[in-house]
Order: C-alpha cells, then sequence, then structure tokens
C-alpha cells in the first residue's frame, strides 16, 4: 500500500516538472527599510543605522495559510485502502529563519478490508454482539479440520460476556472498517536549505517537521447487510475460500459484490474507560513528517508532504485480537498509527512585512555588504604619496622635488613653458621671444619689471569645471534613467580632472514629509551612483537636499566653492516612506 502512495506522490513531482514549472525568486528586502520593522524592535533598528549595532533588527514577515488534500491510511491490523481522502489546513509563522511552527487540522477517512477470513472473533463486539452466524451444539465436539471456511468451536472459557453458549461454532467473517479522524496538533518546522553560500534564494524549499496534538476518531464497521430488512448478517460464506490464497483481487471483488457502504455497526473500543470528546473516542498524538515546498511567486507556493501520526491505542480499525486458529483470541502488542500524504496550496498573507523567513536567505545581506558596502564602517582609504605633492603614486607622472607646485597629474609647473618648474624659475614668465632661457629660467631679451615673479592667478573649481548639469527623474521615482547616468559619467570625469575640488548636490522641495523623504533619495541615488558605478570618493560631494526655489523631480550639481564643506552621508527623515 505505502509503496503504491510514494508511486502516486513520485507521479505528482514529475508533473509538475514537466509542465515548465519554473523557479520565481524576488529579490530580498532592504535591511535600510524601517517600515518592515514592527515597533518593539525599532531601537535595534536605529542603532543599526547609526553603526553602534553590528545586527539588523528581524523584519516583520508574513503568515502562511495552507490548504491541502490527498491520501489517508490507517496503519494497523486490517489491510488499507489506497485511496481513502483526507483534507487539512494550517497556519505557519517563522520564528527564525530556520525554525517555524504551525497549527495544523486533520480530518481524514481511512477504509479497510481484510482479504482473509476470520472466526476467532468472540471477544470482538462488533462481530460477537451482531448475530454473526452461530451454531450450538449441546454436546463438546472434536476440533474440525484445519483450513478456511470451516467454523471455529469456542470453549467456554471465550463467551465471557458475549452470551454464547459453550461449544457455539462461528462462522468465518471478512474484518472491515471505516475511521473517521480528526485531529489538531502543534509542530516545529525546521527549514532545511534556505541558508545558502553560493546562490542568493532558492525555488523550493525542503522543511522536517515534529509535534504533539490531540486525535479523534470514529471507527465502525460493515457487519450487517442493510439492505436486507432489519439488517442481516451477510453470507460469507458464498465467497469461495480457495480463492483468498490464490486470487487477492477476485476476493475483493467477490465482497465488494456482495456487501453494501453503510459501515452501520460500532468497532470496538474501550467502552466507558476511554477518553471521550463529543462522545468520540480522544488520544494524545505525537506527529512527525517532511515536505518539499514549490514557489510559485512571493505569495503562493506548492507543498508536497507526508506525515506519520502515533497515538498510544490498538482499536483505530476496531480490531485488537491476533487470530488463533483453534485457541483463545490475545490481544496484539502493537499501536496503530495513521499515514497523510498530501499536495497542498500555501498563501503568504501581511501588508508590510517581507516574505516568510524561510524562504530569505540570511547571508544574502552580508554578502551584498561585502561586494557593495552601503552600511559598514569603512575606514578612510589612504593612498600613498611617496613624493608628497598632493597626487596619489597611482595618477602621478613624476617623482616632483619638495616645494614644487604640481598640476592634477602630478608633474611640476611651468608657467611659462621655457622648460625650468616655476620653483626653480627665477623669471617665472618668460616672453616667448626671449626663449630659449638659461639654467635659470632667465631669457635672452630684458623683461619687463611686472614679470618678474608674477603667476597667474589659480583658478577656481567653478572656473575649472565649468557649469554642471542637471539631473532629471521621472515624476515620483528616484532612479536615474541612462540619460542621466550618461550626464554624471561627464560629471565624474571633471572630477577626476580636478582632484581638489568638491560638488554640492541639491535636492529640492520640502512642504511635507513625502517631498522631504523623495528629496532625500534623489541626491541619495546620485550621490550612490557617482560612489558605486563611477568610482569617485564619497567625501568629494556635499549632500544637501531639502531646499527650495527648485523642480521637486531635479536635482543641481555646482562645484563647491573655497572653504565650503558640508556631509557626505546624511540620514534619511522619514525612513518608512523611502522608496526602494
Amino acid at each position: 500500500m505505502a509503496s503504491k502512495k510514494l508511486l502516486l506522490l513520485a507521479g505528482a513531482i514529475c508533473l509538475l516538472a514537466s509542465s515548465g514549472f519554473s523557479q520565481r525568486v524576488g529579490a530580498s528586502y532592504d535591511v535600510k527599510d524601517s517600515s518592515v520593522v514592527p515597533d518593539k524592535r525599532m531601537p535595534q533598528h536605529s542603532e543599526f543605522l547609526n553603526g553602534t549595532y553590528n545586527f539588523p533588527a528581524k523584519p516583520r514577515n508574513q503568515w502562511e495559510i495552507g490548504i491541502k488534500g490527498g491520501l489517508f491510511q490507517v496503519s494497523g491490523d486490517i489491510p488499507a485502502k489506497v485511496f481513502s481522502p483526507g483534507f487539512g489546513l494550517h497556519v505557519r509563522k517563522a520564528f527564525g529563519y530556520i525554525f517555524s511552527m504551525r497549527l495544523e487540522y486533520l480530518y481524514g477517512i481511512g477504509k479497510g478490508m481484510d482479504f482473509t477470513q476470520s472466526g476467532n472473533y468472540a471477544k470482538n463486539s462488533a462481530w460477537a454482539n451482531n448475530g454473526s452466524a452461530a451454531t450450538s451444539y449441546s454436546a463438546p465436539v472434536a476440533a474440525p479440520a484445519t483450513g478456511p471456511g470451516n467454523p471455529v468451536i469456542l470453549q467456554s472459557s471465550q463467551f465471557v460476556n458475549f452470551g454464547l453458549p459453550a461449544n457455539t461454532a462461528l462462522d468465518p467473517v471478512y474484518y472491515n472498517y471505516k475511521a473517521k479522524v480528526q485531529d489538531l496538533s502543534l509542530q516545529g518546522v525546521v527549514t532545511l536549505n534556505n541558508i545558502r553560500f553560493h546562490k542568493a534564494k532558492t525555488g523550493f524549499n525542503m522543511y522536517g517537521f515534529a509535534g504533539i496534538g490531540a486525535t479523534v476518531y470514529d471507527t465502525k464497521v460493515n457487519a450487517l447487510n442493510e439492505g436486507a430488512g432489519q439488517g442481516q448478517k451477510y453470507n460469507f460464506a458464498s465467497i469461495s475460500p480457495s480463492d483468498q490464497y490464490k486470487k487477492r483481487k477476485d476476493t475483493y471483488s467477490a465482497l465488494k459484490a456482495l456487501m453494501d457502504d453503510t459501515y452501520e455497526t460500532p468497532a470496538e473500543n474501550q467502552g466507558d474507560r476511554r477518553p471521550k470528546l463529543f462522545g468520540k473516542t480522544f488520544k494524545p498524538s505525537a506527529t512527525v513528517g517532511a515536505g518539499i515546498a514549490f514557489k510559485l511567486s512571493n505569495r503562493l507556493n506548492l507543498a508536497i508532504e507526508d506525515r506519520w501520526t502515533f497515538i498510544k491505542d490498538d482499536l483505530l480499525d476496531g480490531q485488537r485480537w491476533q487470530e488463533h486458529a483453534w485457541g483463545d483470541a490475545v490481544l496484539t502488542r502493537d499501536f496503530d498509527s495513521y499515514n497523510y500524504a498530501t499536495i497542498g496550496l500555501n498563501i503568504n498573507i501581511g501588508a508590510k512585512s517581507v516574505e516568510p523567513l524561510w524562504w530569505l536567505n540570511p547571508l544574502d545581506y552580508a554578502y551584498s555588504e561585502i561586494r557593495n558596502p552601503r552600511l559598514m564602517r569603512l575606514p578612510k582609504p589612504v593612498l600613498p604619496d611617496s613624493d608628497g605633492d598632493g597626487v596619489t603614486d597611482q595618477f602621478d607622472q613624476e617623482q616632483t622635488p619638495a616645494g614644487c607646485p604640481v598640476d592634477s597629474h602630478g608633474v611640476t609647473k611651468d608657467t611659462d613653458g621655457d622648460g625650468i618648474p616655476d620653483c626653480k624659475d627665477k623669471q617665472l614668465i618668460t616672453p616667448t621671444y626671449c626663449q630659449p632661457v638659461d639654467a635659470d629660467g632667465v631669457g635672452t631679451c630684458p623683461c619687463p619689471d611686472d614679470c618678474k615673479g608674477v603667476a597667474p592667478p589659480e583658478k577656481t573649481c567653478a572656473e575649472m569645471m565649468g557649469a554642471l548639469p542637471s539631473i532629471a527623474f521621472k515624476t515620483g521615482n528616484n532612479k536615474l534613467t541612462d540619460d542621466a547616468k550618461a550626464v554624471l559619467a561627464t560629471v565624474a570625469a571633471k572630477l577626476r580632472n580636478n582632484p581638489g575640488c568638491k560638488v554640492v548636490v541639491i535636492g529640492y522641495c520640502s512642504s511635507n514629509k513625502k517631498e522631504q523623504q523623495l528629496s532625500w533619495d534623489h541626491v541619495n541615488a546620485v550621490i550612490n551612483h557617482m560612489v558605486d558605478k563611477e568610482g569617485v570618493s564619497a567625501d568629494r560631494f556635499i549632500f544637501n537636499y531639502g531646499q527650495p526655489g527648485g523642480d521637486c523631480n531635479t536635482v543641481d550639481l555646482r562645484a563647491a566653492s573655497e572653504g565650503e564643506d558640508g556631509p557626505n552621508r546624511v540620514e534619511p527623515p522619514h525612513p518608512n516612506l523611502r522608496k526602494n
């Protein structure tokens, strides 16, 4: 029976694969987004954003609600039918990326039928009390020949409490049952594969679970033919006993043709000694199982599960007596259990929440910070400048003597172009017609007095960089267009050619919280692009947002004035309104 269920589940998995199932994997949440952080964890979130705490706050994550249906089977003393229905509901909540808990309700109908005849059922009240064929004998009768189909002669010790006289022969029967089972269980679920080192996320989720709960069941047997008036016993003698050993299917077919589907007789139970709920047998239970869920979207997933439930009771199938051909019936020493194999649809619910944590990879944030730091506290880079001229060695084109001014390439300045650096030129500006010059930079003709030691005035950053362009955003959006990125590439080139200059990034509008946050988003997007994509140091920018007098969807850039300074990073004014 179990092998057939496994084949059915394997077929369902193959059907999913053949239907072109694709893994749709969404992006992870932004750890800076305070809208998904509950109020009780906001202090930790603030400390994390301020760089005083290493770990981000756990986000608010969605609940999962699931509905499922499948095959339900009782494992007991009587062979179970494969196609017995069951359905269930559950709610599940994550307590971390690995561990979650769920509350599950199950309703299952288990059926079973024995294909061999049984005759030693005097202690089973469901059969012995319902007029199963009995023939009394006035004198002891010798034990009949062994073999199926022969009546069993019971001794006096076997008729206690059943009202059967001594030396009674019982006709054989075929044990059967129909059990209606309900349970409610609380399960701990452990996710097995969401922490991944070489992939951000996965499109399927494997998990195992175990839990405790309570089971209520009501089992009945089909002992009487309700279609025959007041309900008469079945004539099981009409079924050839030889067939049951040769062709099991033939026996089942004969039983199906003979019997109705009423299941009118309560099965044996513990009577008044049993714990009851709503008049049915009540037992504590334990559950274990495993499953795999396939992600359909960030809201939906399809799950295949198999679970076993164990109860300390041997009467789920209405039978607890071992069959001894010619002797007293004895109790079996095993307890019944039931199996529940399902396919279900799970839905994630919850506003302003991330996906259930078992779908997220907690390493995603750590890896993203290593590759593209945004929140890391990194030391300011110190670049080597062996000649001390203010131009780092990687851009310096010469080793300049101490005290000699240089250009942006680290080359000694020569204002008049006479080949003598300014730091050694005794005639700083020598007219071209007076060149060539001697070793001191003095020309071949007299120079007016005003040309000695006079250098042209230094250009300001505004003069060197010129007018810088504006960056336009779409209304209510903070994403840079391709045109804006091309414009920023030209600004980055000017910054590289003028290493001593800074740029002020100005965003406009602040009449309400939404405009203030959007202005901050615009400025932040420009600076992040220049740092992350163009490789310009963050300390070359001045962060200036929420200014009056401009277009809310425009960011202006200008060269910083002499001595002008400001922060290159400002905390968002309203994090909950940030656009990701």
